[in-house]
């Protein structure tokens, strides 16, 4: 094989490296964070309707998306757990649930524990973020109700 061939095919191997390297880069730096923008949405095993229902989440349940195929999310929710979701029944915005393995927690008045409790949650249960105020998040629930959260009991 002539130097200068093998030169050519060594850059277009070089090439293909840095630009899959670009691509592939962005993609585990951090998984992106969409919300569930549906009253109710089915949770299927692959992407697609033909797909068993696993389960079904609410309106603001957070998901962390680690893959798509034709329009469809591979996703893992706060428990860690894998499921399908299709992308029109999710969209960009912030929300939290409640963290695995807490009892009830106090959603309160304001962003502090010498605020009022007005409501508490459990496990799993999603809001809305509407505003931060250092480790306190201003959240709403798909029913209305507003209060504030500690940052340590969410995901």
């Amino acid at each position: 094989m002539h130097p200068a061939s093998m030169a050519e095919k060594i850059m277009k191997v070089l090439a293909v490296l840095v630009l899959s390297s670009l691509i592939i880069a962005p993609l585990a730096a951090g998984a992106e964070r969409l919300a569930v923008s549906a009253d109710v949405a089915n949770v299927r095993s692959g992407p697609g309707t033909d797909n068993a229902k696993l389960w079904q989440v609410k309106r603001n349940t957070p998901i962390e998306v680690i893959g798509s195929q034709d329009g469809w999310y591979l996703f893992k929710d706060f428990e860690g757990t894998k499921g399908w979701i299709h992308g029109d029944l999710v969209d960009d915005f912030e929300a939290v649930a409640i963290r695995d393995g807490k009892d009830l927690v106090n959603i309160r008045s304001g962003p502090g524990t010498d605020h009022d409790v007005i409501l508490q949650a459990g496990e799993g249960v999603p809001f809305k973020v509407l505003d931060k105020e250092g480790d306190w998040l201003h959240v709403q629930h798909a029913d209305g109700e507003k209060g504030w959260i500690h940052r340590a009991l969410i995901w």
